[in-house]
């Protein structure tokens, strides 16, 4: 399989490119080219006879645009191919403020949260730092975008996957794609959302990076956060604050907190349990109402999602609900791509 040139820094690309014997300047060319996600034969500024020896071993495009949906409300989902045929999913939201891009970290996943249709046929492999800036850089590229004038602005990891369970591949992935000469999106526009590797949480507290944290906590309570998550039986939610607070310390950066509303997590005695269980630490809860899975899990009447959310500002907690997107086209990562591969 080729090698994909997306996987190297500017730095990186020249040592890797030493042996063609290139001049400086080619250098920073190619590197240019696979920013803009141009294949290598159309690298229009280079030698011929150079293209045609870079794309016997390297490829400047590992990631293609399978298939697109658009929601009603503007949402847009990709259905993305891989080198190996696997495929991922990845979901563009717009805002005011620009364009916002989810985007998968492994193809399917192995927590096997039961609100999650990512996770359905567990893991079947990690994704590349290089595979992960080229779903940024296609759907860059999709929407007319390029290296001088970009259309992504802001990156949420919380497609398909667990970040913290592809960390070396994941970190390295931050650091491309917030790399100055790269497409250089500003890492406090980058958000990883993590279901709570706690030992990794405090790894990547030493990563100096100013990238937004995300928690999927989702309960106030071992108990039932255990029936929800399966890495809530390996750290409890002593562990996991622990390891939040340690991150906070760090980098003096607030957390941010994703909680999907369901019956057994939206009482009045789990606000109090949040007051308590996030206090020390500067923290924001983004209430998720339920798109339904395949494992056919629902949520519940925007009445009682008004009255928890009225509990928790009570408590003094700050908190927003999150603006449903995508419902129509299945936004959330896992179930089209579940659905495509049946061919409905």
């Amino acid at each position: 399989m080729k090698k994909i040139l997306q996987e190297y820094s500017a730095e990186e690309l020249a040592a890797e490119l030493e042996r063609f014997e290139l001049k400086k300047f080619r250098f920073t060319q190619i590197f240019e080219w696979t920013q803009n996600y141009v294949p290598v034969m159309e690298m229009s500024n280079l030698p011929l006879d150079l293209r045609e020896q870079l794309d016997k071993d390297y490829t400047s495009t590992p990631v293609s645009i399978e298939k697109e949906w658009v929601s009603k409300d503007g949402t847009k989902k990709y259905l993305l191919r891989l080198p190996d045929d696997n495929l991922i999913e990845c979901v563009l939201m717009e805002y005011k403020y620009g364009n916002t891009l989810c985007i998968s970290t492994q193809v399917g996943c192995r927590m096997g949260c039961v609100f999650c249709a990512s996770g359905i046929d567990g893991l079947e492999r990690n994704l590349t730092a290089g595979e992960m800036l080229s779903e940024v850089l296609e759907v860059n590229r999709h929407l007319g975008g390029t290296l001088a004038d970009r259309k992504i602005t802001n990156i949420v990891l919380m497609g398909s996957g667990e970040p913290l369970d592809n960390y070396d591949n994941v970190v390295k992935f931050v650091r491309l794609v917030s790399a100055p000469k790269g497409i250089n999106i500003s890492q406090r526009n980058i958000s990883l959302s993590t279901c709570g590797i706690a030992p990794k949480i405090k790894k990547l507290a030493e990563e100096d990076l100013s990238i937004t944290l995300t928690i999927s906590l989702h309960a106030s309570n071992d108990e039932t956060r255990q029936e929800i998550m399966k890495i809530a039986k390996a750290y409890s939610l002593d562990e996991l604050m622990g390891a939040v607070r340690y991150y906070h310390k760090k980098t003096n950066r607030r957390i941010v907190y994703e909680y999907i509303m369901l019956e057994s997590n939206t009482k009045y005695a789990d606000a109090l349990r949040l007051k308590h269980l996030l206090s020390g630490v500067q923290s924001h809860i983004n209430l998720i109402p339920v798109n339904e899975t395949a494992n056919g899990i629902k949520g519940i009447s925007k009445e009682r999602q008004t009255k928890f959310w009225e509990h928790l500002k009570a408590q003094g907690i700050s908190v927003t609900t999150r603006r449903t997107l995508g419902s129509d086209i299945e936004g959330a990562c896992g179930q089209l791509k579940r659905r495509y591969l049946k061919g409905e």
